[in-house]
């Protein structure tokens, strides 16, 4: 058969613009046909009948004989009301499952976009944490399958090293750490720093519950008063600072090497926060802002439905919103994006629409480039996580938990590795991989509630079913190779059985899931997708006699099958950042 035939998605689309002169023509509506009619594949029709004014039926006929014609007896048609039903013969499977053996089917390229991306982005006062390992894993798959796509990726984080409540963690180690340093109590330098912070904030609240008056904490008031140094420029203020940040990024390093997470660019935010005040000066002096009695910076946007926002304080030392400002405004000068993507939960999105209005009455053109990606929070079983009442996982521990589990529950107990040293490599892919999965099968907008436990099971909904279903093809591959040569060009005369067809079927959507994914910057949909491509192949494991001797022939389009099968996956779970396992 001719390899370069169309498919039938894309005569579809060739054949409104031969048959109605319709030159632009919007995403077309596939879906599986229904099990209920006959089919494989249904172009809905309801949308385009309302923009042609033409009855449906007719334009279903029309369209379902110019692909017929076109895929030369590969298809047949149907149409019941408005849905325009494709029935695959068995030479459509076949070409299908050779444009599937092409490497390029696995990249979709789309018109290209030089994106960046911020995500991580901490404070230098306490470790990574469970809610940190979330906006890490999004953005870091959103940029995969933005790579993947065709776009140009830049990966961003700013280190937030310096305000007040840097201080605070700088203050509790001046007055109570008596010099000790990480390597002293044996501690990693972000939990060490971290321990600080925490301690200032217990005797914070002993003040208050004393006099509750925030200004009559005396400790307040030293990290007030800290922070003027640091933003003065005194010497002593800026040793302890550079000391105890560069304790905490060592700290960030190690963890990141864990979560095998990296970043083209990292930006500190004491770096640029200057930026952002002399631009809230220049506003100041062109009125777009206003300043108190008190020498305090605002922004007046309740006309605009929001509040007042202050900008600088009354000792001029800067906000978090300062330094975006600053921020956002250096990365359009310095890199030329078409687009700067800030993932940052829920709770921030009010600070978003602020931080966009004011760059918008800066006169900023760029600000329709601006998009804040919105996530909803992790919850533990026992509620939501606070950081001062030590209700918290930090990365470093949960990475420690996945691990140890994935050894006990399931190397432990199925594994087939002998070398402990490629026992405890699995473990560590399968514990890592488990906890990615787990997190990002989930739609970024839903909440979720995290159970370690339950995220490592190779029967259930997991990451590691679909490790175990790779390495499973990975060995159906080598038992083959024994009798003979994979993608040998058996094709003539191949009928397929409904569970063949049902695998070619499932992993020829591939490229339509990646181009949602990236349209709507979502990973819980390539996720979702590997699963069901697992358990559809599961299936075909089940029923199917996949490698037969005594036919050598269908074993080979069996294997072609599987190949594409083991392909898809190890594809898709990379973009999710999960390596794959040949053996298990």
């Amino acid at each position: 058969m001719n390899d370069h035939f169309q498919s039938i998605e894309e005569i579809t689309k060739e054949s409104i613009f031969v048959l109605y002169k319709l030159e632009y023509c919007p995403e077309l509506d596939f879906q599986y046909t229904k099990k209920e009619y006959p089919g494989d594949l249904t172009f809905i029709l309801f949308s385009l009948s309302k923009k042609l004014r033409k009855p449906a039926e007719d334009i279903g006929k029309n369209i379902g004989t110019y692909v017929q014609n076109q895929l030369k007896g590969l298809i047949r048609f149907s149409i019941i009301e408005g849905f325009l039903n494709f029935i695959f013969e068995d030479g459509y499977y076949i070409f299908l499952l050779k444009r599937m053996l092409n490497t390029n089917f696995y990249h979709l390229k789309l018109p290209s976009k030089k994106i960046m991306i911020e995500y991580s982005s901490p404070n230098t006062n306490k470790p990574l944490h469970l809610g940190h390992v979330r906006n890490i894993l999004i953005g870091s798959s959103i940029a995969e399958i933005l790579k993947m796509v065709g776009h140009q990726i830049i990966k961003i984080q700013i280190i937030n090293d310096r305000g007040i409540h840097i201080c605070k963690s700088m203050v509790a180690w001046k007055k109570f750490g008596k010099g000790e340093t990480p390597d002293d109590v044996n501690m990693k330098g972000d939990h060490f720093v971290g321990k600080y912070y925490s301690l200032f904030d217990k005797i914070y609240r002993e003040e208050l519950s004393k006099v509750p008056k925030e200004k009559n904490s005396s400790i307040l008031n030293e990290a007030r008063e800290l922070l003027n140094k640091w933003e003065n420029g005194d010497l002593i203020t800026r040793k302890i600072w550079e000391r105890m940040n560069r304790w905490v990024y060592n700290g960030f390093e190690e963890t990141y090497r864990k979560l095998e997470i990296n970043f083209d660019k990292i930006e500190y935010e004491s770096n640029v926060y200057k930026t952002g005040k002399e631009i809230i000066k220049k506003g100041l002096k062109k009125g777009i802002f206003f300043q108190k009695k008190d020498l305090s910076v605002w922004i007046d946007l309740t006309k605009e439905g929001f509040d007042k926002k202050l900008l600088l304080r009354s000792d001029q030392t800067s906000v978090y919103i300062t330094q975006d400002i600053g921020t956002a405004v250096e990365r359009f000068k310095k890199y030329n994006i078409d687009k700067l993507i800030y993932i940052v939960g829920k709770e921030q999105d009010y600070h978003f629409q602020i931080l966009f209005k004011i760059l918008k009455c800066l006169g900023y053109s760029w600000v329709n480039k601006l998009s804040h990606f919105s996530y909803e929070m992790v919850y533990l079983p026992s509620g939501r996580m606070k950081s001062r009442e030590g209700n918290i996982i930090d990365a470093d521990s949960l990475f420690l938990k996945m691990y140890s589990i994935a050894k006990k529950n399931f190397l432990n107990k199925y594994s087939k590795l002998k070398e402990k040293k490629e026992q405890d490599s699995s473990a560590k892919i399968i514990g890592l991989g488990a906890m990615k999965y787990y997190f990002l099968k989930v739609d970024p907008k839903k909440k979720i509630v995290f159970y370690p436990e339950k995220s490592i099971d190779f029967k259930g909904k997991t990451g590691t079913y679909i490790q175990y279903t790779y390495s499973r093809i990975r060995s159906l591959e080598r038992k083959f190779f024994n009798l003979c040569s994979l993608l040998n060009d058996y094709w003539s005369n191949i009928k397929f059985d409904v569970y063949e067809k049902n695998m070619i079927k499932i992993l020829q959507k591939y490229p339509l899931i990646l181009k949602k994914s990236s349209k709507s910057l979502n990973p819980s949909l390539i996720a979702n997708y590997v699963f069901e491509v697992s358990k559809t192949f599961n299936l075909l494991y089940q029923k199917k006699r996949l490698i037969d001797p005594l036919n050598l022939v269908q074993s080979n389009i069996c294997m072609n099958i599987i190949h594409v099968t083991g392909n898809v996956l190890k594809s898709g779970m990379n973009l999710l950042g999960i390596k794959m396992l040949d053996r298990m």
